[in-house]
């Protein structure tokens, strides 16, 4: 997968999962559901993806 190789979030989650002892198969495709259910939220939310995530503000 892409991302394992070029983001390092993406290879941080894998790796977590293959340490948890999930195959490579299972510890990919969580990665792609987790993927999958940020663009949902986005699509759902109408934002756009921003490389940084927002920040809470301080009430």
């Amino acid at each position: 997968m892409f991302s394992i190789r070029h983001c390092d979030e993406s290879r941080r989650f894998y790796e977590r999962e293959r340490a948890e002892g999930k195959r490579h198969i299972q510890a990919v495709l969580a990665l792609a559901r987790r993927r999958v259910n940020g663009l949902w939220a986005l699509l759902r939310d109408g934002r756009t993806y921003e490389l940084v995530p927002p920040t809470a503000h301080a009430a």
